[in-house]
C-alpha cells in the first residue's frame, strides 16, 4: 500500500505543508483584489483571465491527480489500449474548437455566468434549464468525488499513516474552502496557475525518471511479449476493442468540453484571442500528460507483471500503485531522488486540488444563480446570492468528503459513469450555438430519451454494448430525435 511504501521524512512534510498553506495566503489576496461584491467578480473573476493564467487554470482543471494515478493505473491493466487517452484528451480541444468561439461571443453579449444561462437564452425555458444544470451538478458532484478520493491515496502516500487520512483529507478541504471563499474564480484561477506549473513540472520529471529507473518502451514491450500472461497488454484490439476506443473518444471529447468549470473558463477570458491561444496550447499538452502516464504503467507493467495476482477485490487497487512504487525505487537511489519525488507528489497534490476547487466553485455558482436564484429567490441582490454561493460550497463539502472516505471503487470507472450522464447534454450546446432551429421541447425529449435509454442499459448491466458505452447509445437517441425534428423544421419552412 502506498502509506508503507514512500519513506517520507520531516523535511519533505514541511515543504508540502508549507505550500498547501501557501494557498491561502492567495486566497487572501484575491480577496483584496476583488473590483465589486456580485457574482460575475466572484465566479467568473470579473472576465479578466489573460493567456498564461487562463491556460494553465484549463490545464490544472482538465488534468489532475487521476491522469497520473488513474491512466497510470490503467494502462498497467490494459496495456497499450489505453493510448485511447492521449486521444480522447485531445479531442476535448477538438470539441472546444466546435463551440467554444461562438459561446464565448454570445456570453460576451448577454453576460452569461453559468451553462444555463446559455440554455433559458438560447431556449427560452426553465424546465431545460433546471434539467441541463442538474445533470451537471451530478456530474461535477461525482467528479469531485474522484478527485477527494485521489486526495485521500495522495495524503496517505506522504503522511505514511503518521496523520490519519480522514484528517488529511479534511484539512486540505479546508484549506480549498478557506481561499475559494475569500477569492472566487481570481483565487481559484492563480492557485491553478501554480499548481498547473508544478503539474507540468512534475511531469516532465517524471518523464525522465521512468526511463532512467525502468529502461526503454521497446525493452518493456519486449518483455510483455514474452510473457504468456502479459502478451494481450500489447496485441492490437479486436473489433470489440476499436469500437470501444472509438466509444471512449467521443464519450470523453464530448463530455469534458462540456464541463461547467470549463464553460465558465470561456466566459471569463479576457478576449476572443486570449481564448483562441489558450486552447491552441492545449492541444499538445497530451502529449506531455495523458502519454507519460500511459509510459509509465507500460513500464510498470514489465517491470512488476504480477502485481495484481493475488488481489482479493478489497483495499486499494494494485493497479493504481504504479506510480508510488516507482517513486519508491527513485527515492531509494539518492538524495537528489528523494527530493524529485517531494516535488512529484506535490504537484499530485496541486493537481487535485487545483480540480477539485474548481468542479466546487462552478456546482456552487449553479445551484446559487440557475436553482436558488432564478428558481426561488429572483429578486435577490447580487450580494445576497453571493453569500449563499459561498455557504453552498462548505455545506456540499461535508458529504463528498464522507463519500471519498467511503469509496473503494475503481477511478476510472467512477469517471465514466459521469460521462454517460453529463454527455446527454451535448445537442442542447453543441447544436445549440449553430442551429436556431431546435426547439426546447425537442431538446427535452431527447435528453429524456437519451437518459432513459443509458440508465436502462446501466441497469442491466449492460455498461458497453458490442463495446459501445451505454452513454454513446444514449446519445444516438438523442441526437436522432434532435436531428429529425431539424430536418422536418426545414422542410416545414421550404414548403
Amino acid at each position: 500500500m502506498m502509506t508503507e511504501s514512500l519513506p517520507f521524512g520531516p523535511g519533505a512534510l514541511i515543504f508540502i505543508a508549507v505550500y498547501v498553506l501557501s494557498l491561502l495566503g492567495i486566497g487572501f489576496y484575491a480577496y483584496r483584489q476583488r473590483q465589486k461584491d456580485s457574482m460575475q467578480d466572484f465566479f467568473l473573476a470579473g472576465r479578466s483571465l489573460g493567456f498564461t493564467i487562463l491556460f494553465l487554470t484549463l490545464y490544472a482543471t482538465q488534468y489532475s491527480g487521476n491522469t497520473l494515478l488513474g491512466f497510470s493505473g490503467a494502462t498497467y491493466r490494459n496495456g497499450l489500449s489505453f493510448l485511447v487517452c492521449v486521444h480522447f484528451m485531445t479531442a476535448i480541444v477538438v470539441c472546444y474548437l466546435l463551440f467554444a468561439p461562438q459561446l464565448y461571443r454570445l456570453s460576451r453579449e448577454n453576460q452569461f455566468l453559468t451553462p444555463g444561462d446559455f440554455i433559458y437564452h438560447r431556449y427560452q425555458s426553465q424546465a431545460l434549464r433546471i434539467l441541463v444544470t442538474l445533470i451537471m451538478v451530478y456530474a461535477l458532484g461525482n467528479f469531485t468525488l474522484a478527485q477527494m478520493r485521489t486526495l485521500g491515496t495522495a495524503f496517505a502516500g506522504i503522511s505514511q499513516g503518521r496523520v490519519p487520512m480522514w484528517a488529511g483529507v479534511v484539512g486540505l478541504a479546508l484549506v480549498m474552502l478557506v481561499y475559494e471563499s475569500l477569492g472566487g474564480m481570481r483565487s481559484v484561477a492563480w492557485t491553478d496557475a501554480i499548481q498547473g506549473g508544478m503539474l507540468l513540472i512534475g511531469f516532465i520529471i517524471l518523464m525522465g525518471l521512468a526511463f532512467s529507473q525502468l529502461g526503454s518502451i521497446p525493452d518493456a514491450i519486449e518483455k510483455l511479449a514474452s510473457n504468456p500472461e502479459t502478451l494481450h497488454k500489447i496485441k492490437p484490439p479486436d473489433g470489440d476493442g476499436v469500437r470501444n476506443w472509438i466509444s471512449f473518444v467521443l464519450l470523453v471529447g464530448l463530455g469534458a468540453a462540456i464541463y461547467p468549470q470549463a464553460i465558465q473558463r470561456v466566459y471569463a477570458a479576457r478576449n476572443a484571442g486570449v481564448l483562441k491561444r489558450s486552447l491552441a496550447a492545449m492541444a499538445f499538452m497530451p502529449l506531455i500528460t495523458a502519454l507519460v502516464s500511459v509510459m509509465i504503467g507500460l513500464l510498470m507493467a514489465a517491470h512488476l507483471p504480477d502485481l495484481e495476482r493475488d488481489f482479493s477485490g478489497s483495499g486499494p487497487i494494485p493497479s493504481e500503485t504504479v506510480l508510488t512504487k516507482m517513486c519508491l525505487q527513485i527515492m531509494q537511489q539518492s538524495a537528489f531522488g528523494y527530493w524529485l519525488v517531494v516535488i512529484i507528489f506535490a504537484s499530485l497534490l496541486a493537481a487535485v486540488m487545483s480540480t477539485a476547487d474548481s468542479a466546487l466553485l462552478s456546482i456552487s455558482s449553479m445551484i446559487t444563480h440557475d436553482l436558488y436564484g432564478q428558481t426561488f429567490c429572483p429578486d435577490a441582490d447580487q450580494a445576497h446570492l453571493t453569500r449563499v454561493g459561498k455557504c453552498i460550497t462548505w455545506v456540499l463539502m461535508i458529504p463528498l468528503v464522507w463519500a471519498a472516505l467511503a469509496y473503494e471503487g475503481n477511478l476510472i470507472q467512477l469517471l465514466k459513469i459521469k460521462f454517460e450522464i453529463l454527455i446527454q447534454c451535448v445537442p442542447a450546446i453543441y447544436l445549440g450555438v449553430h442551429s436556431r432551429s431546435l426547439s426546447a421541447r425537442t431538446v427535452i425529449t431527447g435528453l429524456l430519451a437519451g437518459l432513459a435509454v443509458t440508465l436502462i442499459l446501466i441497469a442491466f448491466d449492460w455498461s458497453r454494448v458490442s463495446g459501445i458505452h451505454s452513454g454513446i447509445i444514449g446519445l444516438a437517441v438523442n441526437l436522432a430525435i434532435c436531428f429529425a425534428a431539424i430536418v422536418k423544421n426545414r422542410n416545414c419552412h421550404t414548403d
